[in-house]
């Protein structure tokens, strides 16, 4: 029988997976502890790993679950910058499931937008308290505005159809240009100089590679319209926390709508409540009027999860029962 140890799990996977494996009949275990090179070596006698996006397999990790013998790492996402593919062993193959939410990280994104630029959340704390105010609540409308999407896969399309709808003008960066989506859907390739100084609203739609690690920082944003609004449901590494404080607190940044965070990994999907350990950068941010912060749950959709399990039972499947799969990562 295929064992299987789950990293970093919450109810809703134990739910999830133990539904779907009704179907496989796997041995699965699950573990609330993120995959590092210190919890690696509990993956002693399983056939298959499976993390997600705030687990760390460097190559330590890496080789270490080599040793205990797995030979399949799934990631239960899309994403794998937490991977070192580079310095992945002979031996173990890694698997992850590409677009199984793009409606629903793009629909996020929207709302982050509308709750930054309308104040929603600012005006939801006003009524709770029978004050009906105006004052403070000031928006622009999004029909007519130019914006800016960094990067045009999955997400990135859906993000534009959506944003076309609003009736606005989409300028759009990607390393891969998509000719015939520019084509169809209506919007402009043009190069991140011209994003950032002709964007109202900037939403980050790209992986994360070593490449475009704090791409937001201080000269990107010295680019950028006065009062743009920016919006990133991708990896947090992409924006420099201490540049987009600096920015916010002169006004340059007019808002900025964020789901995940440079320095996630500790807080985000978990309950820190009652625990007094902290982030400077996220706490000064969690403070500002015109930051909104959703914990990385822009993919957290019914239909999203089933679509992860799905694919993550198949890709194991695949691999134990051919030796091949068609979501491999090389």
């Amino acid at each position: 029988m295929i064992k299987i140890l789950f990293y970093d799990t919450k109810e809703y996977d134990k739910e999830l997976f133990n539904s779907y494996n009704k179907k496989y009949n796997y041995e699965i275990k699950y573990l609330e502890t993120k995959l590092n090179h210190e919890t690696a070596p509990l993956a002693q006698g399983y056939d298959a790993v499976c993390i997600f996006v705030n687990d760390i397999a460097d190559k330590e990790t890496l080789e270490i679950l080599k040793s205990c013998g797995v030979k399949l790492l799934v990631l239960r996402c899309a994403g794998f910058n937490n991977v070192d593919i580079a310095h992945l062993p002979e031996g173990l193959k890694v698997v992850r499931v590409p677009r199984y939410s793009p409606n629903a990280v793009a629909e996020h994104a929207v709302a982050l937008l509308l709750s930054v630029d309308r104040k929603i959340y600012k005006s939801y704390q006003r009524t709770k308290k029978y004050n009906f105010t105006l004052n403070g609540l000031l928006g622009f409308d999004i029909h007519g505005k130019t914006v800016g999407v960094i990067g045009t896969g999955a997400i990135g399309k859906v993000f534009i159809q959506i944003m076309k709808g609003f009736g606005t003008e989409v300028l759009a960066y990607d390393v891969y240009e998509d000719k015939k989506a520019e084509a169809e859907l209506g919007f402009k390739y043009v190069s991140l100089d011209e994003i950032y100084e002709k964007s109202d609203i900037i939403s980050l739609h790209c992986p994360l590679t070593k490449d475009n690690e704090n791409m937001i920082d201080k000269e990107a944003m010295k680019k950028m319209k006065k009062g743009v609004v920016i919006i990133n449901t991708s990896r947090g590494k992409l924006i420099n926390s201490k540049d987009l404080i600096k920015a916010l607190s002169t006004e340059k940044i007019g808002g900025v709508g964020l789901d995940v965070f440079d320095d996630e990994g500790d807080f985000f999907l978990n309950d820190m409540s009652n625990s007094y350990y902290r982030s400077a950068e996220l706490s000064v941010l969690l403070s500002m009027p015109n930051v909104v912060i959703t914990s990385h749950q822009a993919f957290f959709t019914k239909e999203a999860l089933d679509k992860i399990g799905e694919v993550s039972m198949e890709n194991i499947k695949a691999f134990f029962e051919t030796g091949k799969c068609e979501n491999f990562v090389e």
